[in-house]
């Protein structure tokens, strides 16, 4: 290790120390009462970028499409499983 790193070790530790005799610090909340909340809420909300109508349908069509796939798929293996263990129980 060379003289750099251990004065950066140092004082990383020293930091620690004086960081340990303090103690925590005590935590503050500051409650904003409900009509500053939701002006807040607002200001946030103007903020999102919403997807158009078009863009909200093509996104349902895709998610209806990959889980009436996936739940064919799932319907399919469980039938296949199925008859595998009845055969192989049934010999």
């Amino acid at each position: 290790m060379n003289r750099e790193m251990r004065r950066l070790q140092q004082k990383e530790e020293d930091r620690a120390k004086k960081r340990r005799a303090e103690g925590p610090k005590p935590k503050t909340r500051d409650r904003v009462g409900l009509r500053q909340f939701m002006r807040e809420v607002r200001q946030e909300l103007k903020k999102v970028a919403w997807p158009t109508r078009e863009e909200t349908v093509t996104y349902s069509v895709v998610v209806l499409i990959v889980t009436v796939f996936t739940t064919g798929f799932t319907f399919g293996l469980d039938l296949l499983f199925k008859q595998g263990i009845l055969d192989l129980l049934s010999v």
